[in-house]
């Protein structure tokens, strides 16, 4: 055969392997793209202390509950939330809008001088950040155990509650409320199950948050878009 057959053929063969690899990123894609049923926005998860006068009472921004709050430690929000993160990272279907970007539009937003609620708020940053939902997180209690995994003179206490905001509506589509002072088993004989499932031991304020976080994402919702 001549040179020019073989030329022919060789042009030939690579455009139909450059067709093949482009059909087959764009099924991938679009099969990866198929998985996400929700893209989350997680703003900045906030404390709320008790008032002087309300002994330990505090209230729900979003949802007007009145919960029983206490001390906060020095950025335990960032503690909560970098364990929703990282749980909600492990749930399929769910892609989880950059945090830089998502708090530099929460922030530009909410600084604007706007008539509206704290929903109305949400709902525009969440159209911005092209997510499908919002979370929003508050922290009410983290104390820190004071001693060892062994023995402890003060138990780790965490109280933290988080939901999940629809863009479209701004309807509440998950509320995850978790609120625990860990007790040993002589004091609560009911909560064998989790003091075994924190290695039979006294946590510490993370580790409590971690098992609350796996009892509270029980309930998260299958989201579609």
């Amino acid at each position: 055969m001549s040179n020019n057959y073989w030329k022919k053929y060789r042009c030939l063969a690579g455009f139909v392997l450059c067709v093949f690899l482009a059909l087959s990123m764009t099924v991938q894609a679009a099969e990866e793209g198929a998985k996400i049923k929700n893209r989350v926005a997680v703003i900045s998860f906030q404390t709320i202390k008790p008032e002087a006068g309300t002994g330990n009472a505090v209230v729900c921004p979003i949802c007007g509950a009145g919960v029983s709050g206490g001390k906060i430690q020095e950025e335990s929000e960032k503690v909560v939330e970098e364990v929703f993160v990282n749980k909600l990272n492990e749930l399929e279907g769910i892609e989880i809008i950059p945090s830089s970007k998502v708090q530099s539009v929460y922030k530009k937003i909410s600084s604007a001088k706007q008539k509206g609620t704290f929903v109305d708020t949400l709902i525009k940053a969440g159209k911005e950040l092209g997510a499908d939902s919002l979370a929003v997180g508050y922290v009410y209690r983290f104390v820190e155990r004071v001693g060892y995994g062994y023995s402890s003179e003060h138990p780790a206490s965490v109280a933290f509650e988080i939901h999940l905001v629809k863009t479209a509506d701004g309807s509440l589509i998950w509320r995850g409320f978790f609120d625990k002072t860990q007790k040993s088993l002589l004091e609560n004989l009911f909560e064998i199950s989790s003091f075994f499932r924190g290695g039979a031991k006294w946590v510490t304020a993370r580790e409590l948050t971690e098992l609350g976080m796996d009892d509270v994402l029980e309930t998260f919702p299958d989201l579609e878009n």
